[in-house]
């Protein structure tokens, strides 16, 4: 049986917008969607303060909520609605074990303050292996809460180091652009010493170094491209910082892709630097994939 795409929700315009995005991509995959609200007993005011049958109330409202919205854009997809108890990482960890994808809500807080992931996306995706796409919610009036812009093919964003293992996030991403009909645009940032890095360096580094990391990349994609023939390709390995790059390039994305280390010991899970600065900032869907 296939597994479904799990969207968890809060009951914020931030969740429905990833109710729906994930309704959006189950419909690609040809799955159903599964909403799962994760109840600690967690609600406004009158609910926290209130009877278990309050909460069970207000818990079941938010869940139609969501599932209304997904109905208004896909009235024919098979949706399911879960309630469960316990903390909402480890639930939402258990949920993203069963899916064939998790989504989760970002709260956009505007450009310069970026996102409130909140605790619980953060834990969540530390503690899962597991693929999980960040959506935050719709900034423009006249937009559909997690609708994908209408027009010509845009890209599906991954940014890659040639010094690590990146296969996951490759084929993550040239299976969500295969779905979309997207093209797949691979990024890798690299710079130099910060101790000579005024602009003549600059320029030396990247006319010396350049075409060999550009050839490094091109052969590093050439497993993907004959899997994925039908699937245009860009890469880029200009100078500069991936976070950043990655920010600019995700204005013409329907997804960026980035990874995140998992760690199997005594420091624990690691999100690392330019994952942090996508979910913080990206204004378009921040897929998180976990490799080794």
């Amino acid at each position: 049986m296939s597994r479904p795409v799990t969207a968890g929700v809060d009951g914020s315009p931030a969740a429905v917008a990833a109710a729906v995005w994930a309704a959006g991509e189950a419909v690609l995959r040809e799955v159903n969607l599964r909403i799962v609200y994760a109840d600690q007993s967690q609600g406004p005011a009158t609910a926290r303060s209130g009877s278990l049958e309050a909460r069970s109330h207000w818990a079941d409202d938010l869940l139609a909520e969501a599932a209304e919205a997904v109905r208004r854009e896909h009235p024919s997809l098979e949706t399911e609605s879960r309630r469960r108890s316990g903390q909402p990482s480890e639930v939402l960890a258990d949920e993203a074990a069963e899916a064939g994808l998790l989504v989760l809500g970002s709260r956009g807080l505007g450009v310069l303050r970026g996102f409130l992931l909140g605790s619980v996306g953060t834990a969540t995706i530390s503690v899962t292996e597991h693929p999980v796409v960040l959506v935050r919610a719709r900034e423009r009036p006249d937009a559909a809460d997690g609708a994908v812009p209408a027009g010509p093919a845009r890209d599906v964003v991954v940014g890659v180091d040639l010094d690590q293992f990146f296969a996951p996030l490759l084929d993550f991403a040239f299976q969500e652009a295969s779905l979309r009909g997207d093209r797949v645009l691979v990024l890798y940032g690299w710079s130099i010493m910060p101790v000579v890095r005024d602009a003549s360096a600059l320029i030396a580094a990247e006319r010396e170094m350049g075409p060999s990391l550009a050839r490094r990349l091109t052969e590093a994609l050439k497993p993907w491209r004959q899997r994925f023939p039908s699937v245009e390709v860009a890469e880029q390995s200009p100078i500069g910082g991936p976070a950043r790059l990655l920010l600019q390039a995700a204005a013409a994305a329907d997804l960026v892709v980035v990874g995140r280390r998992v760690r199997k010991g005594p420091l624990g899970a690691h999100i690392g630097s330019v994952t942090h600065a996508l979910i913080h900032h990206c204004p378009a869907p921040v897929a998180v994939i976990a490799h080794e």
